[in-house]
């Protein structure tokens, strides 16, 4: 059954042309000014892993990874989830240092999820990673870097709407900062998506953090969080305010990243203690790989919210069900 919610009066902002040479220009331009800000390298990146070196992002850890074998390698491979613990790795062997990072274009398929106005089983982000300091492992600097991203994506937003005149989405570049247990104090009786609509309504840039661990009143995490990548005492999601969904919207997972306590920690509080034994979590818990900050920046997320589409299927091309293609058809949205 289709999740498709069209607003009324909807149309979209582009033809398709001038729509395709959009997403060029938001791509082109965000990835130099992200570079800029976080003094970031482009690299190149797999799109399949072996499924026995635990580089996989795990997700939630119930999603199914597209596997596959490969006869003359003779190992068994998985499409990536997401480069989360991949690009840690690549540090270390490409030899970066404390302050210099990287970046790449990660293509996934996520074949569970449930598709909807802003989820795809195909996913397109800029996967970064930077190597830091132990004594970068702090709040403060996780804010630094959130303030860093936010004004990358205000600055392509400017740039956009002055060579297309057309589009007039409006970003605030001032961030709000807040926890998932503030929220919940805050609002106890809502759902963990309802009071992030609730804060973004009120603060249009905001930055929820501390997600992963269990909150105080439910006894539940704010959202899933794999226990072995982002420390949950210092991650979060950048979320943006989408007026034309009317609704709060994710552009951004990311975080500090785990170091040996940490992780030991939330793999015995999720129960996953046997990824310890993993080629990817031995390097780790024997201090073999750098400390570093890291996250993912949706590239069709972008796209959605600084054109102004109702649906990310009018910015990338993916499989939908036959009601959400049937809805998008009669309101005159074509889906890619």
């Amino acid at each position: 059954m289709s999740k498709i919610v069209i607003p009324e009066g909807y149309k979209t902002p582009l033809s398709v042309y001038e729509m395709q040479r959009a997403i060029e220009f938001i791509k082109s331009n965000f990835q130099v000014n992200l570079g800029q800000a976080l003094n970031l390298r482009r690299v190149s990146a797999p799109l399949f892993v072996d499924e026995n070196s635990g580089l996989n992002d795990n997700l939630n850890g119930v999603e199914r990874p597209v596997s596959f074998d490969i006869p003359d390698v003779g190992t068994t491979a998985q499409v990536v989830h997401s480069l989360a613990k991949w690009k840690r790795l690549a540090l270390k062997k490409y030899e970066f240092n404390v302050g210099k990072g990287l970046f790449t274009d990660m293509n996934a398929i996520r074949r569970d999820e449930e598709v909807d106005n802003t989820h795809s089983i195909y996913v397109d982000q800029w996967d970064w990673e930077k190597v830091i300091s132990r004594e970068d492992r702090t709040e403060g600097y996780l804010r630094q870097t959130v303030r860093a991203i936010v004004g990358a994506v205000c600055e392509t937003n400017d740039a956009l709407q002055i060579a297309f005149p057309s589009l007039h989405t409006k970003l605030d570049r001032e961030v709000y900062f807040v926890t998932t247990q503030e929220l919940e104090d805050r609002w106890p009786d809502k759902t963990p998506k309802e009071r992030e609509d609730a804060i973004c309504r009120e603060h249009h840039t905001v930055f929820l953090m501390q997600i992963g661990d269990n909150l105080k009143r439910s006894g539940k995490p704010h959202d899933g969080r794999a226990p072995d990548y982002d420390d949950w005492a210092l991650n979060g999601d950048i979320l943006m305010w989408n007026d034309v969904l009317q609704r709060s919207f994710e552009i951004s997972s990311m975080g500090i990243r785990v170091d040996e306590d940490s992780m030991r920690y939330q793999l015995k509080k999720r129960g996953c203690e046997e990824r310890s034994a993993l080629p990817f979590h031995k390097l780790l818990l024997s201090g073999q790989l750098p400390l570093t900050i890291g996250g993912g920046i949706g590239q069709s997320r972008l796209c959605m919210l600084m054109i102004g589409t109702c649906h990310i299927g009018e910015v990338q091309a993916s499989q939908w069900d036959k009601d959400t293609v049937d809805a998008c058809q009669k309101a005159g949205i074509l889906l890619l």
